[in-house]
């Protein structure tokens, strides 16, 4: 489908995930590169992929990648994604953008300067139904947006025995729940209303502040599933849990309830958007169902079907209604909207994929949520 030609660096749990997104795609994918030259050699034996990269400098230095995806810890966002755009790769990178907002904005900059693509993985929003809620948002359908309610809740780090490099601030940053997978419920918010936080009030619970690791790593979702080992105690201070109050701009009002300790949730977004004409809910567990509250008729059930939903929800449709799409899809559709923005040239057009300056906007509000727990107050989000 394309002549770009892409690199994932990452063989952990979503590094795979990009793989099989970009071979739907039709993107030729030159590689990958794992943590150590093994695991390279052993992603690639096992995804099949043409060639083991042996470290990043080789990765950057081949002609034949025009795009990088980075699927490692959030630690090596910013310095891997900067040395790509200054080596004149398009990136698509995993959330969040950064550490800290700091090294966002800086990438944010960076990025303008060059004639580049520059996307974060917020792949929640392609689930066409959500893009059809974006679609209903600015057609005027839903009217004055006035409250936001939703949660995001999972149970994979449900018991103190569950570890990955993800509960360590060193490795993940000072936010874990909410900059994970907060940031993606805060991301779709913003993309389906066009709100805009102005400030928030967080209030957030580390329940296991101590956990057993294992000796040995852990691969994201695998914990519940592995043989006991031999573990050693490690502090956390990183929060399990949270709750955040948003005050948008303009008046709107906001609410999200985070967390990867309830038991039975694997991996649940919820929300519920009030407008003055009607509400919008969905539920990534149900995702191809949108429900539409009406106050003097019945209420509508839309099922994602392309015959049913606008232009915009369609163009990223693949399958006809009642063939459901879900998790994988939604990557691809996500780098569908990337590639086709390279492959058009015109840098100067709107994205329709999240940019680094929406990267760069979670990783500020994940730093006011992070101050306002810590001074227990509402807190303007900055920049």
């Amino acid at each position: 489908m394309y002549e770009i030609g892409a690199a994932v660096v990452g063989a952990g749990f979503i590094g795979p995930v990009h793989v099989e997104a970009l071979r739907r795609l039709g993107v030729p994918i030159r590689g990958l590169l794992g943590v150590d030259q093994a695991e390279s050699k052993s992603a690639c034996a096992k995804l099949g992929l043409p060639r083991a990269y042996m470290s990043y400098d080789e990765v950057l230095a081949d002609p034949s990648v025009q795009a990088v995806h980075l699927a490692v810890p959030n630690v090596l966002h910013y310095p891997m994604a900067k040395r790509a755009i200054e080596a004149g790769k398009h990136v698509m990178c995993e959330k969040p953008l950064a550490m800290t907002a700091a090294e966002s904005a800086e990438l944010v900059g960076l990025a303008r300067g060059k004639k580049l693509a520059a996307g974060v993985c917020y792949n929640l929003r392609f689930y066409p139904l959500n893009l059809e809620a974006r679609d209903r948002c600015a057609r005027g359908e839903v009217g004055r947006v006035y409250a936001v309610n939703g949660s995001y809740m999972q149970d994979w780090l449900f018991y103190d025995t569950d570890y990955n490099w993800r509960v360590l601030a060193d490795q993940g940053g000072a936010l874990r729940a909410v900059a994970d997978i907060g940031t993606h419920w805060m991301d779709l918010i913003c993309s389906i209303t066009g709100l805009e936080v102005e400030a928030v009030f967080a209030d957030l619970l580390t329940v296991h502040p101590i956990r057993k690791r294992p000796k040995g790593e852990v691969e994201t979702f695998t914990g519940k599933l592995a043989a006991q080992r031999e573990t050693e105690p490690v502090e956390i201070t990183t929060e399990d849990y949270g709750n955040i109050l948003f005050r948008f701009r303009g008046g709107a009002k906001g609410s999200l309830c985070v967390s990867q300790v309830t038991a039975g949730r694997k991996n649940c977004l919820r929300y519920e958007i009030s407008g003055e004409r009607c509400a919008l809910a969905w539920n990534s567990e149900e995702p191809n169902e949108l429900w539409i509250g009406r106050r003097d008729r019945a209420n509508e059930s839309l099922i994602r079907d392309p015959s049913l939903v606008g232009d915009l929800a369609r163009s990223y449709i693949n399958y006809p209604g009642g063939h459901n799409e879900g998790f994988p899809d939604a990557f691809k559709q996500c780098f569908r909207a990337f590639y086709n923005y390279i492959a058009a040239g015109d840098y100067s057009a709107v994205p329709q994929f999240p940019t680094f300056a929406e990267g760069h906007r979670e990783v500020a509000l994940c730093e006011a949520i992070l101050k306002s727990h810590r001074e227990q107050r509402w807190t303007a989000v900055e920049g």
